[in-house]
This record gives C-alpha cells, sequence and structure tokens, in this order.
C-alpha cells in the first residue's frame, strides 16, 4: 500500500486540471465572445462560490464521517462543471453555474484530498504536503495548457477542452473507487456546529505566519495567468491562447519544480520557507509592473516564471505549517480555511480590471510589491512564533505565545 496515495492524486489531479483548464480561455472569450475584461474575470473568480463551502463544509465532514464519502463526490463535480462550460459558451450565467461546480469539486480535493494524501503517506513522513500542492498544481498546469492547445488549434475549441478533462476525471475517478479510507466514521459524531470550529485557526502563528501570505498564493497565480496574458493578447493576436496557455505552463511548471526547494526550505521553529516564498512574490510583482509598462511578451514569461516560483514556494509552505500547527481532529478543517483564504487571491484580476480605468496596470502592480512586501515584513518579524504540543505530548498553553529561543541544528529539519 506504499503507493496508495497515489490513487487519491489523481483526483486531485483531474479535478485541479478541470479547475484551471477554464484560465487560458479568458481570451477566447474575450474576443470571440465580446465579453469585458471584468466580466470574464469575474467568470475566472466565480469558481471561488463553491471552493469556500467545499472546503469550509468537506473537510469537517470527512472528520466526521471518513475521507472516501465527501471525497466521491469530488469528481461527480468536476465532470458536471465541465459538462455545464462545454454547453454554456457565449452564455455568462451558464459559464458561472459551470465554474461554481468546477469549484465545489475543487474545495473538496483540497480539503479532504490534501488530508487523505497526507494520512497515506505514512512511508515518507512529512512529505503529504509536497504530494498534495504537486498534484494539484500538475493539474492545474496541465490543464491550461492542453486547454490552451486544443482552444488554439483543434476542432470545437469551446467544447473540446472540457470534453478531455470529462473522461479524465471519469477514469480518475474509478481509480479512487480503491483507495483505503484513513478516517473512521465517528460513531459519535455529535453537532456539526461544533465540528465547524477551527481552534487551530486562532493560534498565533497561524494567524500571524500563515494567514498574511495565504491570499498571495494565487494572487500571484492569478497574476500570472490570468491577467498578463491580456494584457499581452494585442502583441500576438493570432497566437493569444497560445500565449495564455504558455504562460499558465510556465507559471505553473516553475511553482512544481520550485515545491522540492521549499520544503528543503522549511524550518519548523523559523518559517524559513515563508518568509524566501513572501521575497519572491515581490519582486515578481514588480516584473508585473513592468510587463505592464512594456508589453513585453519574453518580459511577460520571465515575470510568470517568478510569480510561479512565488506560487509553488507559498503552496507547499503553507500547507506545511497548517500540518503542523493542526491536530488530528482539526487536520482537514484548518486545510479548508487555509485553502479558503487563499483563494480570495482569484478576485485579484476581477478587482484590478475594476481599478485599471482609473490607476492603470502598471501603478496597480507596483502597488501589489508595496503590499507583498509589507506582508513580508510581518511574517520576518513574527517568524519566531512556536507551534503547539506535539500530539503525543502534553499541552502547554503558556508556550504558545512565547517566542522559540530554541537554537537550530546546521542540518536541514523535516517537518513533522
Amino acid at each position: 500500500m506504499r503507493r496508495a496515495w497515489l490513487r487519491v492524486a489523481g483526483t486531485l489531479f483531474a479535478v485541479a486540471w478541470g479547475g484551471n483548464e477554464f484560465t487560458p480561455l479568458l481570451v477566447m472569450y474575450r474576443v470571440d465572445q465580446q465579453m469585458s475584461a471584468l466580466v470574464v474575470d469575474l467568470l475566472l473568480a466565480a469558481y471561488v462560490l463553491g471552493i469556500v463551502p467545499g472546503l469550509l463544509l468537506g473537510g469537517p465532514l470527512s472528520d466526521r464521517h471518513g475521507r472516501r464519502p465527501l471525497m466521491l463526490w469530488a469528481p461527480v463535480f468536476g465532470m458536471l462543471g465541465s459538462a455545464v462550460l462545454a454547453a454554456g459558451s457565449g452564455e455568462p450565467a451558464i459559464l458561472a453555474a459551470g465554474r461554481v461546480c468546477s469549484g465545489i469539486a475543487l474545495g473538496l480535493v483540497m480539503a479532504v484530498g490534501t488530508s487523505w494524501i497526507k494520512e497515506l503517506s505514512s512511508d515518507a513522513p512529512g512529505s503529504g504536503p509536497r504530494r498534495a500542492s504537486m498534484s494539484l498544481t500538475a493539474g492545474f498546469g496541465l490543464g491550461a495548457g492542453v486547454a490552451a492547445a486544443l482552444a488554439q488549434w483543434g476542432p470545437w475549441q469551446a467544447q473540446l477542452p472540457y470534453l478531455v478533462n470529462i473522461v479524465l476525471t471519469a477514469a480518475a475517478g474509478v481509480v479512487l473507487l480503491s483507495a483505503p479510507e484513513t478516517r473512521p466514521r465517528s460513531t459519535t459524531p455529535g453537532r456539526l456546529r461544533d465540528d465547524l470550529r477551527i481552534p487551530a485557526g486562532r493560534h498565533r502563528r497561524f494567524l500571524l505566519v500563515v494567514a498574511p501570505t495565504a491570499p498571495w498564493v494565487f494572487g500571484a497565480a492569478a497574476s500570472a495567468y490570468a491577467i498578463l496574458p491580456a494584457l499581452l493578447s494585442a502583441q500576438v493576436p493570432d497566437l493569444a491562447i497560445g500565449l495564455s496557455g504558455l504562460m499558465c505552463l510556465v507559471a505553473l511548471g516553475t511553482g512544481v519544480g520550485v515545491q522540492a526547494l521549499g520544503r528543503r526550505l522549511d524550518r519548523p521553529r523559523s518559517a524559513r520557507g515563508m518568509v524566501v516564498a513572501m521575497a519572491v512574490t515581490v519582486p515578481g510583482m514588480a516584473l508585473a509592473a513592468l510587463t505592464a509598462t512594456t508589453r513585453s511578451p519574453a518580459l511577460g514569461l520571465v515575470a510568470a516564471a517568478v510569480l510561479g516560483a512565488a506560487y509553488g514556494l507559498l503552496l507547499v509552505g503553507g500547507l506545511q505549517e497548517v500540518q503542523r500547527i493542526a491536530r488530528p481532529d482539526d487536520l482537514a478543517g484548518l486545510t479548508a480555511v487555509y485553502y479558503s483564504m487563499s483563494y480570495l487571491g482569484f478576485f485579484v484580476p476581477a478587482v484590478l480590471a475594476a481599478l485599471d480605468p482609473l490607476l492603470g496596470y502598471p501603478l496597480l502592480f507596483v502597488a501589489g510589491a508595496v503590499l507583498a512586501t509589507a506582508s513580508l515584513v510581518l511574517v520576518f518579524y513574527h517568524r519566531h512564533q512556536t507551534l503547539p504540543a506535539e500530539p503525543d505530548q502534553p499541552h502547554e498553553p503558556d508556550r504558545l505565545n512565547e517566542p522559540d529561543q530554541t537554537h537550530e541544528p546546521d542540518q536541514l529539519s523535516e517537518p513533522e
């Protein structure tokens, strides 16, 4: 059973594919369907309306009823979302409904699937966050790349990308059926209202180190593969969809590539991984400002790579922090809270599209670099917030708010 986590990872991959296949098609909807930048950016963010309830309810319910009963709904909603999107070309209301269905599926895999993979990764302690985040990021990247290629050069450009995902998700769902359960159904479940309370979400390390960085996860990613391709589409009018897909692949491919490095950078007591991640975000936003000024596709690809690196480091670093802070009973719940906060970043393109007529994208990205710097300073200042006691150790509440003075060894510490 050493590879059992792969059975769950396949569904994370397929659902993430379905969640991000829409992104490179934004250019198509703007050009072919004559939708405004604000409308398509709101459609991009619409699936957050499905992600958040999927996350906040899926996590606690899976702690209560087991991982399998909740996770099996993810491929169902994923296929439904792609089917509605394929049928709704040119109709914003139908596209929004499809995006919400895709969001529910993604919320379930991010809350339930991430926790399930962590619990199935006993063969390599500490590898759960990296395996989950790499499964998601690979799905995000390949989904966008394949969808862009099919829409740019294939037939039925508004339908074929979604039909491919339906087949892929169905296959992943069949494999998921054989994944072993890791969370037995509770015999004394109590009230759901109590399950929805996540005490670990009030921990100082979560509030001062994890929360300030969470919106930057998808804020950085969305800037790379939603905003910048739209700004550059006029420079390559015949290849606008292909460029959008390429920028998605560059951003998310870089995000996958740096995640192993992110795990090595991590120090449990000093939050070094999170500090480095925010330090990469700042120049990424500055490069985005330069791209918005020059409208250079080459510079845009560089900006996408740097923002993608920031995304990958932030995602794996945040998951490692969450899985250290959480206790077994609220692991899925705290993961859900973290992802819900991170997905707020998908509203960045819509906010910037609304403000563009007043300020312009170059100035808005400069403001983003300033805000990222402020987040970096906050995380750096609070990087020594202590962790909760180990699950097998007595809980010591007085230590939770004291700075850690433990000397860190020269060797890289393994996350717990």
